[in-house]
């Protein structure tokens, strides 16, 4: 059921996208590899005709490098609708775009990347007051679960703590292995190394498994340098293009008032479970794992930033903890609203909160378990 069911998952941003169509403004998403970018913008477009441009294409990387409004008029033909996958392979993409947008203004353009440093580079300038930019995210929770069903999804949900989301994942049961394997081998780093032309890819890994380690850990920049045996701003540089390259994203510490709060330090997070432990190629399950608090932390989060990104939830998210080592694991602000919330695997653990933030802030604070997770994931219109 599950596996049939997921075939069909239906994402969140394909109701935004189509309110979007023909709107004057140049369409752009972006995103990680495999994470569903073609096949969604494929189903915006179901029933429609359309002219399809693959990047990856060394003729239409030819044809839209550079070209003027002639050549561009004789490659678009009659259609009303021009889409460019893979974008950011195309020479001065954002110029080219910026000419169809200016000079054919009946046509709808749609374009995608899995290189997002790249394509934002390519396309900020030209482009702006001129796009609409989305970023797709792995399959959500709740998408998932519209798909498979409340039920199906809840009895998956620890094979979804350790495989995560990525499409082919969840498609493609009993090869979840082979298919993180590769995306962490080639996938993943493909768009880093050619990007930054990193000499030493080793080390690239080096510190990705060490930042998936540390999950839910304070991340220090000084130690994963003594560990991958390079200095400190190497490591820093690193971890900055794996963010641009949406594979682990940072947290941030809360703190307003309190003298001994920790100010400057962060959490890495990784936008999927799966990729998270594929790096350190643990796929046990979690009645024999000793991180499943640092999974389920992991999946909270990221989860939460789905929802927010989708929904226009414009919140931040922090983390909070004192030098005397009191601590929450997740705080979050919106319109200066402050909620604090911990994450319990277990739905009877019992945390209160710390005396000294309660006594400090005005603020909701919740325990998530896997009993009303769901409420946490989910936004309040679905």
């Amino acid at each position: 059921m599950v596996n049939k069911l997921a075939r069909m998952i239906k994402r969140t941003l394909e109701k935004h996208i189509s309110e979007r169509l023909f709107k004057r403004k140049t369409i752009v998403l972006i995103g990680a590899r495999q994470v569903g970018k073609t096949t969604l913008i494929r189903e915006v477009l179901r029933g429609r005709d359309f002219l399809f441009l693959d990047g990856d294409d060394p003729l239409v990387r030819q044809r839209l490098t550079n070209p003027n409004t002639i050549e561009i008029a004789t490659l678009i033909g009659n259609a009303e609708i021009v889409f460019i996958d893979e974008a950011q392979r195309i020479e001065n993409i954002g110029l080219t775009a910026k000419i169809i947008h200016d000079q054919f203004q009946n046509v709808q353009l749609i374009m995608s990347g899995s290189s997002a440093f790249e394509l934002r580079n390519r396309t900020s300038e030209p482009l702006t007051g001129r796009k609409f930019e989305y970023f797709l995210f792995p399959v959500s929770y709740i998408e998932y679960e519209k798909s498979a069903g409340y039920l199906d999804a809840l009895r998956d949900l620890e094979n979804r703590l350790i495989y995560g989301f990525y499409p082919d994942v969840i498609k493609q049961r009993g090869n979840e292995r082979e298919i993180l394997n590769g995306l962490v081998e080639s996938y993943l780093f493909k768009d880093i190394l050619a990007f930054a032309n990193i000499q030493k890819p080793e080390v690239l890994e080096k510190i990705l498994q060490a930042l998936a380690f540390q999950v839910g850990n304070e991340v220090s920049y000084n130690e994963i340098a003594q560990l991958t045996g390079v200095d400190k701003n190497t490591v820093s540089n690193y971890i900055h293009l794996l963010e641009l390259a949406y594979i682990v994203y940072p947290l941030t510490s809360f703190s307003r008032n309190l003298r001994n709060e920790i100010k400057t330090n962060r959490k890495i997070y990784f936008y999927d479970n799966g990729i998270r432990n594929a790096l350190i190629q643990n796929f046990n399950p979690i009645n024999l794992r000793n991180d499943v608090g640092a999974l389920w932390e992991n999946f909270l989060i990221t989860e939460r930033r789905k929802r927010n990104h989708y929904h226009q939830h414009y919140s931040k998210g922090y983390f909070w903890r004192t030098r005397s080592q009191q601590e929450i694991d997740y705080v979050e602000e919106v319109d200066g609203q402050i909620a604090a919330y911990e994450f319990k695997w277990n739905p009877k653990a019992k945390v209160k909160i710390p005396a000294a933030f309660a006594e400090s802030y005005e603020a909701e604070f919740k325990i998530i378990s896997k009993e009303n997770f769901r409420e946490f994931v989910r936004a309040d219109e679905t």
